[in-house]
């Protein structure tokens, strides 16, 4: 088993990071391609991948051949693999915006694809993807699809029409958090703690809460509810949130997100 990478920028270092941790896959078996020098060179000396600047010799070779390029460069990446790509080879996409039906007509002919939407916080192993299929993969690709996904986190099987939308509450969210973390850290500053620790407390926060959340599977609002004691200050925060239009804005800004990706 081959796997070759076209595109070696954060997400795929992620994914190779993971497989190569878990053990799903040897150095040896995976192959890479970048335009830079400098990325090819770290690459090699960070996993002892093979790796090229050769697009087409990468999907020659693979028996699983990850596009992870930006969307704007897939015309031009397929136009330059789609004759040596084999029609036995899973494709496995991780751009947003770029449907199957499109990849399909990209390449000129029917494949094996998989789309992936995964989200930086794979690169400490903490990532969520959704993943979709198309009829021509196998059951037994389906989960080796998974098991790759799920070596830098969690990972779901979803239908194609939601995969917009996990790309904007898992894929865009983050910047969103990391805006929320820096907001609670300047607030901590300005009542006297110095700036990293006012990181530190406003991530370790961000982070507990939502390891509390997926661990004991309770709803948030209770969760919520459960820090809001009667009369105290938690729920004067809540309501100063609330008639600030927290939530309204949060909704907004996602739904901005899954529009612009119809567009891509």
């Amino acid at each position: 088993m081959k796997i070759g990478f076209i595109g070696l920028g954060n997400m795929a270092d992620a994914i190779i990071g993971g497989m190569l941790k878990k053990e799903i896959i040897g150095a040896k078996d995976i192959i890479g391609s970048a335009k830079t020098e400098t990325t090819l060179k770290r690459m090699a000396s960070k996993y002892d991948i093979g790796v090229t600047n050769d697009n087409a010799e990468v999907a020659a070779k693979a028996d699983v051949l990850v596009l992870a390029v930006k969307p704007q460069f897939f015309a031009e990446v397929i136009e330059g693999i789609r004759d040596v790509t084999r029609d036995e080879t899973l494709v496995i996409s991780i751009a947003a915006g770029k449907s199957m039906a499109w990849i399909e007509e990209a390449f000129g002919r029917p494949l094996k694809l998989v789309r992936c939407m995964p989200n930086t916080p794979a690169l400490v192993g903490e990532g969520c993807t959704g993943v979709c299929v198309n009829s021509r993969v196998s059951e037994e690709e389906i989960g080796y699809s998974l098991k790759l996904m799920k070596s830098f986190g969690r990972a779901s099987l979803i239908p194609e029409r939601l995969i917009d939308a996990v790309g904007a509450v898992s894929g865009s969210s983050p910047a969103f958090v990391f805006m929320f973390i820096e907001a609670m850290a300047d607030a901590g500053v300005a009542a006297g703690m110095t700036r990293m620790q006012a990181y530190e407390f406003a991530a370790q926060a961000v982070y507990g809460s939502a390891k509390l959340m997926l661990e004991s599977g309770k709803h948030p609002g209770e969760l919520k509810d459960m820090v809001c004691s009667p009369g105290g200050t938690t729920i004067q925060g809540v309501k100063t949130l609330e008639e600030k239009g927290m939530r309204g804005a949060v909704m907004d800004a996602l739904s901005a997100c899954i529009e612009k990706t119809k567009k891509l």
